[in-house]
């Protein structure tokens, strides 16, 4: 197996409050796509709601994935102002989260 060069991802699940409406949630992902326009360490960015049937997903409904070049263009993303402002108001509205950060790791057959 080989860590894919220079790529880092950048991973947020999340749980809505139950008081966070669905018209507020769907601006709340539309704010945090638009970060990719305004921040240029972010390289790609996805979200997807949970879909399992496994059941384990621990109330957790939301998963956003930000791509970045380097560890270095997290950090410069998450000390960014625009990140720092929008951070404040889309964590106001969590009842859960939990970040992580990777090299994505190919496995070679």
């Amino acid at each position: 197996m080989e860590e894919a060069k220079g790529v880092v991802k950048h991973v947020l699940l999340a749980k809505f409050k139950d008081e966070t409406t669905a018209e507020k949630i769907e601006e709340l992902i539309k704010g945090y796509a638009n970060l990719v326009n305004l921040i240029e360490p972010i390289k790609a960015f996805q979200w997807g709601k949970d879909v399992s049937i496994e059941n384990l997903h621990q109330g957790f409904t939301h998963v956003f994935e930000s791509a970045f070049e380097s560890t270095e263009g997290i950090a410069e993303y998450v000390a960014h102002p625009v990140h720092v402002q929008f951070a404040t108001l889309f964590l106001g509205h969590l009842e859960k989260v939990l970040v992580i950060d990777y090299k994505p790791t190919v496995a070679r057959c």
